[in-house]
Formats: structure tokens, C-alpha cells, sequence
């Protein structure tokens, strides 16, 4: 990275499938990896892959839209759906595959959280995710 202050902002975009975690993931991996933060990767990774599972599991997006800034520190990802909703986190259940995605990104970045649009009739939401070099996603 150049010691500009100003984030470098990647958008990407993936048609809402099966296969659009794994595409977007890859393509988180390769950013951060040109970008010097290669410490970042695995859990960059395994964040992008929660949140765009959770939006293929829960909404009816059909593209799902990522936007990416990138500076000297780390990362920040923004992933947009059309579920106009605050996440919670849930209730821990040792019977279910399911729902430790928002465990993962509280345990794996340095924050996280969401964000409404489209007020004062809600459209959607971005959950957000930073990591940071030298921080918790460190691997």
C-alpha cells in the first residue's frame, strides 16, 4: 500500500448462489494478498464466507454486492442485502450446524455490525466486518 491515507475501495459483485461465497472469497484473498496483507487472509476469508452465506440462506438478493477498503491497517468489507433487519446475536445451540456465523465475525475481527439503508422505509442492510494487522484476524 502506498502511505496514502485515502482507502483503496474494490467493489465485486456475484449473482446470489451456491457458488458466490466461494467466488467472492477468492476474490477478497487475492486483494488483500496484492495489497501486502497477507496476515489478514484466513479470516478474511472465512468472515466473507459467513456473511455471504447468511445472505444466500436468508434473503431474496439476487446479486449480492461487496465493497471492500483497504488501507495501510487492514480492511473493511461491507456486504449489502434486501433484509431491512438488525442481526442479533443468537442463542448458543450445540445440537445445530447453524448459526455460528456471527460468533465467527465477533470472535475473528476487530468489529463488526450492520447497517440500515433506505430510510425512512428500510430497503436493506450492510453488515460490515474490519480487520485489522496486528489485530484479532491475525493469523
Amino acid at each position: 500500500m502506498s502511505s496514502s491515507s485515502t482507502p483503496l475501495t474494490v467493489r465485486l459483485i456475484a449473482a446470489n448462489g451456491t457458488f458466490a461465497a466461494a467466488l467472492l472469497r477468492d476474490q477478497l484473498a487475492a486483494l488483500l494478498r496484492t495489497t501486502g496483507h497477507e496476515t489478514l487472509v484466513d479470516s478474511a476469508r472465512l468472515c466473507m464466507s459467513e456473511v455471504v452465506t447468511n445472505v444466500y440462506r436468508h434473503t431474496r438478493t439476487r446479486l449480492v454486492y461487496v465493497r471492500a477498503a483497504v488501507t495501510e491497517k487492514g480492511v473493511t468489507v461491507f456486504v449489502r442485502d434486501d433484509l431491512p433487519c438488525v442481526l442479533a446475536m443468537p442463542e448458543v445451540v450445540d445440537c445445530c450446524e447453524g448459526g455460528r456465523g456471527l460468533f465467527l465475525l465477533d470472535a475473528l475481527t476487530d468489529s463488526w455490525g450492520t447497517r440500515i439503508h433506505g430510510a425512512p422505509a428500510p430497503t436493506g442492510k450492510d453488515v460490515w466486518f474490519q480487520l485489522v494487522e496486528g489485530g484479532r484476524g491475525v493469523c
